[in-house]
């Protein structure tokens, strides 16, 4: 189900900087208009795709209307896929010198960043899943310290850290770019769909 135009869609985030950078990936082509609010949710625990898919009926549910919810995973090849959708955890108490450290005892240092933007229209709707990932390594943390797990994490083919990178560089590679473009461009073609079905509407 769209969204009708002119509408806003709920983006769940406390973090101004998330909105931001959002905001700046998704550009002009958004047909939506994004409004932030920070909702408790309950920290559930599995999968990525479940956690997402919960995460975003329980948003909707609250906030009573159209929501995005956003998850992001650090994903350690040596370790299985983990801190995966536990990175917030792991960074709080760790911080990025101790996600570095973790593969201390391991070759293996390369890494997944996944982003998964999940969106409901509201109430009892379906959610649709929109993934974006980045592969790359761990390495000893490097450049400034304001944007989570940044600087252990650089993306291949590049020589710096997410953290090191100007904004517009970071924002044309990233996880959440992907995702973000794949959502964009599922919303752009619903909104031109409907809007071709009003105008075929209207000359008949």
């Amino acid at each position: 189900m769209a969204v009708p135009a002119g509408r806003t869609v709920v983006f769940v985030t406390g973090n101004a900087k998330k909105l931001e950078e959002v905001i700046q990936i998704l550009g002009d082509k958004f047909p939506y208009k994004l409004v932030s609010k920070k909702i408790d949710l309950p920290e559930y625990q599995g999968e990525p795709e479940d956690i997402s898919i919960q995460k975003c009926l329980e948003a909707a549910r609250q906030v009573d209307g159209p929501v995005i919810v956003e998850d992001t995973c650090l994903c350690f090849r040596a370790l299985g896929g983990l801190p995966g959708p536990y990175i917030k955890w792991f960074l709080d108490k760790l911080k990025p010198e101790g996600l570095y450290k973790l593969l201390a005892g391991f070759e293996d240092k390369s890494a997944w960043a996944l982003c998964t933007f999940a969106f409901c229209a509201g109430k009892g709707e379906a959610v649709q899943l929109f993934k974006g990932t980045t592969e790359g390594q761990i390495v000893e943390p490097r450049g400034p310290r304001d944007f989570g797990w940044d600087p252990c994490f650089q993306p291949a083919g590049f020589e710096k850290t997410y953290a090191e990178l100007p904004k517009e560089v970071k924002n044309s590679i990233s996880h959440r770019y992907r995702a973000l473009a794949a959502m964009s461009e599922h919303f752009c073609q619903n909104n031109n769909t409907s809007t071709q079905n009003k105008e075929q509407k209207h000359d008949n």
